[in-house]
């Protein structure tokens, strides 16, 4: 990269064509005219060497004064390098992994549309950790945090519906689990994702009391509540092995989701079909945007010195020249 520091002395250079001008307007003015019988003797001399004898010097000049004026300008070279910091957050997702979440509002089923999404969204982000709790009447550590995302997602895809004698809604606990994982995180920012289609039916954690513990380790939870509005199809195993379908109520307890958001500065969703769920997701990571800093530096190598010195040499010797050895007489 090469440029000058103080560029406006460039428009100095303006002098240079100013004095060819006046040089060549007054050497026609005080030109005289020679008469010869013959130009076969003129025609001998050697032109070329004329022109430098006569020329040359102020030639010279004028090229030192414009190199002179650039060494004015400074002219500098110098290599860019910029360094990237990111300074990423801590996100742990966590769900429901209950029996409700087969009802098929969603498609294929509620748990297949938020594992195809929550999928998405780990590969949306950089530099952030993000791990995975699952719970049903208990809560369970899927994967910790990690940066390692083909891992987690690898894990993600693991994640089925619990067995019936686990079956439950225990919110509290999920919450309780996940803020043990996150409280000694030095992240920037520390959120929770929940999301469960039901109401806290099980645990020994009220809700409200993990989240504001939640709230004392500075963590932000984001509530998602995954279900059609009314009634939903619902898959029901008959003991011939085959499978019916029963229309089932949504029992989402918004209040409790929204107050666990509240509580914590987070936000309240409602998802009620793969598409809005998707969309969900889409807000809450921009929202929780990774910062990104950026260190400039510049190494600058001061090239004056290539313009200044033979412009100054320049200069001079043009005067030296024309004062001794092609020196005009009148």
């Amino acid at each position: 990269m090469f440029y000058f520091a103080n560029w406006g002395f460039l428009v100095l250079l303006i002098l240079v064509p100013v004095l060819a001008i006046w040089y060549w307007k007054r050497g026609h003015k005080n030109a005289g005219a020679l008469r010869y019988s013959s130009i076969k003797n003129i025609l001998q001399v050697k032109n070329r060497h004329a022109f430098y004898k006569v020329h040359g010097p102020f030639v010279a000049k004028l090229i030192g004064i414009a190199l002179l004026i650039m060494a004015l300008a400074r002219p500098q070279s110098g290599n860019t390098r910029r360094e990237f910091t990111t300074e990423g957050i801590d996100i742990m997702l966590v769900l429901d992994i209950s029996s409700s979440m087969k009802a098929i509002d969603f498609r294929p089923n509620r748990l297949e549309a938020a594992k195809s999404v929550a999928q998405k969204f780990i590969e949306g982000r950089q530099s952030d950790r993000i791990g995975l709790i699952v719970f049903a009447a208990e809560s369970f550590l899927q994967c910790p945090l990690t940066i390692d995302y083909e891992v987690l997602k690898d894990l993600l895809n693991q994640v089925d519906i619990v067995e019936e004698k686990y079956d439950g809604t225990a919110i509290g606990m999920a919450i309780a689990n996940a803020t043990n994982r996150l409280r000694e995180s030095q992240a920037k920012s520390k959120i929770m994702i929940l999301l469960s289609d039901g109401c806290n039916n099980a645990g020994e954690i009220d809700p409200r009391t993990a989240a504001n513990l939640a709230n004392a380790f500075d963590i932000k939870i984001y509530t998602i509540g995954a279900g059609k509005l009314g009634q939903a199809p619902y898959p029901i195993e008959l003991p011939n092995g085959q499978i019916q379908y029963r229309l089932v109520n949504a029992e989402i307890d918004e209040v409790l989701l929204q107050d666990i958001a509240n509580q914590t500065g987070g936000k309240y969703f409602r998802a009620t079909d793969e598409k809005s769920l998707a969309m969900i997701y889409e807000e809450i990571s921009g929202m929780e945007k990774t910062e990104v800093k950026v260190h400039e530096f510049v190494n600058y190598n001061e090239l004056y010195p290539y313009f200044l010195v033979p412009g100054f040499l320049l200069v001079a010797l043009s005067g030296l020249i024309g004062l001794t050895i092609w020196r005009r007489t009148p």
